[in-house]
């Protein structure tokens, strides 16, 4: 366990029926934390819940839209409520939609805007209001993106640029309370946010993994094998969801007078896609 553990917080992570949202939810379950778990397909949150369970934490699962504040609202209200407090808010859901601008589809831009940001913005301010009114140390994770650090990253980079503003703009504003904001930016991660890439880029990927003949369609989840197999084979490349969620519980677990405020989680070399 880490220094300090999470034995007996609550945590809650959006975004955590798949990716890096269900390694986080996983490892904070490992760490003995109440975990509830976001995001908008049950059945695999249900999975990460008996796994949970089966590693000695306890955990509960909310199907919720971050792009609609209220539901936001109410999943923290309940989290808060189910334990009598809220120690660690995971604003991790997110979207892209690498088009080019030209080319684009507006209501993609519309997505990715209320999700990435709108949705964490309404996180943010949830988690900070349950945290004071329990009266405890907490921490807000904000999951932002190495495409923060280009200034030609699109539209979707434009949305992570907005959470590292956002992020430091509240880390300024919480300096008076005992609550911690960690801005996480993980580069090339072997996860099925890569679903909305081009078709091409998804048929080389499950080519490289060197599995059985599958089809990836633009849009729809890439199996876990498919993306396993090509991070092994791309290791220099991709790191793993669980690298993220390692991370997010190092910061988490410090002392409360070490505040890790950014961490980068890259691989050895950088994917162009």
């Amino acid at each position: 366990m880490s220094e300090g553990g999470l034995s007996g917080r609550t945590t809650v992570v959006t975004g955590a029926s798949s990716g890096i949202g269900r390694a986080v939810a996983e490892a904070f379950g490992e760490e003995g934390a109440h975990v509830v778990l976001a995001g908008r397909t049950r059945e695999p949150m249900d999975e990460s819940i008996g796994r949970i369970e089966a590693a000695g934490g306890s955990a509960e699962a909310h199907v919720i839209d971050v792009r609609v504040p209220q539901e936001v609202e109410e999943l923290v209200s309940a989290a808060a409520a189910s334990t009598g407090r809220l120690d660690v808010m995971v604003n991790n859901a997110g979207v892209s939609y690498p088009e080019p601008i030209t080319k684009a589809d507006p209501e993609h831009w519309r997505e990715m805007l209320e999700t990435n940001v709108l949705g964490l913005l309404a996180g943010c301010k949830a988690a900070v209001t349950a945290m004071r009114e329990g009266g405890r140390n907490g921490h807000i994770v904000n999951i932002s993106s190495l495409a923060a650090h280009r200034a030609d990253s699109g539209v979707y980079g434009a949305t992570k640029h907005a959470v590292n503003c956002i992020s430091n703009t509240l880390r300024g504003e919480l300096l008076e309370d005992p609550i911690q904001v960690i801005t996480v930016m993980p580069g090339a991660i072997a996860t099925s946010f890569a679903r909305h890439f081009d078709p091409a880029v998804l048929q080389a990927l499950a080519q490289t993994a060197g599995t059985d003949p599958v089809e990836i369609s633009y849009g729809q989840q890439i199996p876990d094998e498919t993306l396993q197999a090509a991070q092994a084979s791309l290791s220099e490349l991709l790191c793993t969801p669980q690298d993220v969620a390692d991370a997010v519980v190092y910061a988490v677990t410090r002392r409360p007078g070490t505040h890790i405020s950014e961490i980068v989680v890259r691989p050895n070399k950088d994917f162009n896609f």
